[in-house]
């Protein structure tokens, strides 16, 4: 009869000759906790033994979301019916009222990818040949995950889903479903584990030290003295530390600081004025539209800067006013540049500063929250963090403008940073900033210029200023290797302890 300690006991015992076990299953057998399970295992491996295999596969759950549509149907099939119920066709502005929704941007836009749709003169018309077909591999595959709950790539593919298929079309709407790896670990009796077994074994208790207790009593002779291996690993532990997020954040203020900008700020709802207005943008540009922009129902109104600034920007815009431009010809409204709005970016920040102080040299840089009115997807929020900043300098030239910026992204983790000509319609030249990230590529970052006269002039200031805005968001999924830009706001508590805070 073999003694061996009670941890690796009990985990022999739970395991037959021929047989491969769950490490879950040795749980539940032992009653003892998951490590202490792959402990015992560790050290029964460790003496040939037992064999530890390791599977990997990819564990799928619904999002509320993703349970609804596996209840009534994805929301573009929901559309498709209802349509079709209609008469077949229905035009874009009457597709909210038919679907008693606001938004109904996402329902066309998979409409159109599945091609159930046809798009001609503002109308859409449902394919009924197409639709009336069977459920897609996507439809398939969220009905079945409700169903087991928590579901593998193997046991879906063992129920018949076709999940290479369904995860295809699925790409791009995390809001349905969540995908997380999980690694299953099976142990089975060697050989020698199998004669060990056959031939008898019990528990024996295990101690760290021999005492006099143990010496006097003759009892060192009844126990298994632990043997210690600093190779093994040791539980997980999660410190408290900052949201990825907010380091980035700090990185990004440590960075402008160390080359020698101030930092300012802005309201978060401020007036059109400072927002557009003074940025020279017509008050018919479509991003002013309300589909666009957030605008303030109480107060609607805020208060303008003192008179004689707005009335030069007005004369600017009408005229060009004193800046050698001929402006947008029209007539410009006060009343529109004091409406309230979400401000859509950081620059209004930065405009505020160069208007309060408009004297060379000058280098300024904002961080803060933004908001558009924006479909929530991958890739876009309708709340978001921008980086902006301007450089106010009688020699400040492009060069001075990539030399910053290029300094800027390699402190924040880039290889290479480059630029390519662009147009925005505050700056003259523009560029785009593009950003070599690892495995990534290149991505670009963000927009860049040299403001108008007749964004400047306005303001009091009569020499070069050099201006950028970028996302902070887009930094931070760079950094930590992230594909969806909700997942920095989500309480994902296993992304949120793993995420590493240093390069």
């Amino acid at each position: 009869m073999t003694r061996l300690p009670e941890l690796e006991y009990s985990v022999l015992a739970a395991l037959e000759p021929g047989r491969d076990v769950p490490v879950v299953e040795v749980v539940k057998q032992t009653g003892r906790d998951q490590s202490l399970v792959m402990a015992g295992a560790t050290m029964l491996a460790q003496k040939g033994y037992i064999v530890v295999t390791e599977e990997s596969d990819e564990e799928l759950s619904l999002t509320e979301d993703g349970i609804d549509a596996a209840d009534r149907g994805l929301p573009e099939r929901r559309a498709a019916e209802a349509i079709i119920k209609a008469g077949g066709t229905v035009f874009m502005p009457d597709l909210p009222k038919l679907l008693g929704k606001d938004d109904t941007r996402n329902e066309v836009k998979w409409l159109t990818k599945k091609g159930w749709v046809t798009r001609e003169a503002g109308r859409l018309a449902v394919q009924p040949d197409i639709v009336a077909k069977l459920l897609g591999h996507d439809e398939l595959l969220l009905i079945e995950v409700k169903k087991l709950n928590r579901a593998t790539v193997r046991d879906l593919s063992a129920s018949g889903v076709n999940v290479k298929a369904a995860l295809e079309l699925l790409k791009g709407r995390n809001e349905l479903l969540k995908r997380r790896k999980r690694s299953s670990r099976r142990l089975s009796l060697t050989d020698e584990g199998a004669k060990l077994k056959a031939s008898g074994i019990e528990p024996a208790p295990e101690v760290t030290q021999l005492s006099p207790e143990l010496l006097v009593a003759g009892r060192w002779r009844e126990v298994v003295f632990k043997k210690y291996d600093p190779n093994l690993a040791t539980a997980p532990r999660y410190p408290g530390k900052e949201h990825p997020l907010g380091r980035v954040v700090q990185e990004i203020r440590r960075a402008f600081l160390e080359m020698g900008f101030e930092e300012v700020a802005s309201p978060t709802i401020d007036t059109a004025f400072w927002v557009f207005d003074a940025l020279f943008q017509p008050q018919d540009h479509p991003a002013r539209e309300m589909q666009d922009t957030f605008y303030m129902d109480e107060p609607a109104n805020g208060r303008l800067p003192d008179r004689k600034l707005v009335r030069t920007v007005g004369c600017t815009h009408e005229n060009g006013g004193d800046t050698g431009s001929t402006g947008w010809r029209y007539q410009w409204d006060p009343e529109k540049a004091g409406r309230l709005v979400l401000r859509t970016h950081t620059t209004a920040a930065s405009i505020r500063a160069l208007a309060a102080n408009p004297n060379p040299p000058r280098k300024v840089f904002c961080i803060g929250k933004t908001f558009r009115r924006e479909a929530t997807d991958q890739t876009h929020l309708a709340e978001f963090m921008q980086i902006d900043g301007i450089i106010i300098d009688e020699q400040a030239t492009l060069a001075t403008l990539f030399g910053t910026l290029e300094a800027f992204y390699k402190k924040m983790g880039a290889e290479e940073v480059r630029f390519r000509p662009s147009f925005f319609p505050y700056t003259e030249p523009s560029a785009e900033v593009f950003a070599k990230m690892g495995k990534l590529g290149w991505v670009e970052m963000c927009g860049s210029g040299v403001f108008r006269p007749e964004v400047t002039e306005p303001l009091g200031c009569k020499v070069p200023v050099l201006a950028w805005g970028g996302g902070v968001e887009r930094i931070a999924m760079l950094r930590y290797g992230i594909d969806d830009i909700r997942k920095l706001y989500l309480s994902d508590i296993d992304w949120l302890r793993q995420a590493r805070l240093s390069r």
